[in-house]
């Protein structure tokens, strides 16, 4: 099931992202910011979304203003720093409404009651809810500058992609790193996820470049490539369950 994330406060939106996606019936298709991006977002996608989370308090006004513009279809779960707008979330497709700073059981809890709800009207109706499937075609091939040349790189051919001083570079099979002007976000997109694994906010890692992994600070992992990047390759400790996992697909 896909799921819109719409949280102005970066660390916030991340740890909701994990979060979520440690369910597997979950998958965050996208991460916004504001009222103007939300409203742009679903005027187009709205049919590929099942579910939203949504801060009420954002940099360019409240998250209700978006219902103001569009018509939304979608229940919306509702994560919030304030207590005093349950009422209103109730109006605007509210199914839960979750308070800041979360633990990871409510947000859990609000998942299934999701869940049970699409159960309940399946039930009812006794049809198949139907979740839009679309199928994927992921990128084979990146672009990027070595001095005066435009290199065509393989994604067969690409072990690692790593945010270094705010740039994106992809490390090759063969030792080499170019710079890459993309959004990891986009490129986490765009990879074949039986090949790629986000294993924390900075790099998108292939598991043909896993040599081995052990335990690391607070439950984290900390992984063994066939590279040398320029960070060490630490997976989040929320993800770890998720990474092994994969790993053994």
């Amino acid at each position: 099931m896909n799921v819109l994330v719409l949280e102005d406060e970066a660390h916030t939106a991340t740890m909701l992202k994990e979060v979520i996606e440690q369910d597997k019936d979950f998958v965050v298709l996208e991460v916004l910011e504001s009222v103007v991006e939300a409203v742009e977002y679903l005027s187009k996608y709205q049919s590929n979304i099942d579910l939203l989370f949504f801060d009420i308090q954002l940099a360019d006004g409240e998250s209700f203003e978006v219902f103001k513009h569009i018509d939304v279809v979608v229940p919306v779960i509702f994560c919030t720093a304030y207590d005093d707008y349950s009422l209103q979330a109730i109006k605007n497709n509210g199914i839960d409404y979750v308070l800041k700073p979360f633990k990871e059981e409510q947000i859990h809890a609000a998942l299934l009651k999701y869940k049970q709800l699409i159960s309940n009207i399946q039930l009812r109706n006794r049809v198949p809810v139907k979740f839009a499937v679309h199928p994927k075609q992921y990128q084979q091939n990146f672009i990027t500058q070595f001095r005066e040349k435009t290199l065509v790189i393989r994604v067969e051919d690409v072990l690692l992609f790593s945010v270094e001083h705010d740039t994106v570079f992809l490390y090759t099979s063969i030792g080499k790193k170019y710079p890459l002007f993309k959004k990891l976000e986009y490129l986490e997109s765009v990879c074949d996820p039986q090949q790629f694994f986000r294993i924390n906010r900075q790099m998108l890692v292939n598991r043909r470049a896993v040599l081995s992994f052990e335990p690391y600070l607070n439950r984290k992992i900390i992984i063994q490539l066939n590279i040398e990047p320029q960070e060490r390759a630490v997976v989040s400790r929320l993800k770890v369950t998720a990474f092994k996992e994969w790993l053994q697909l």
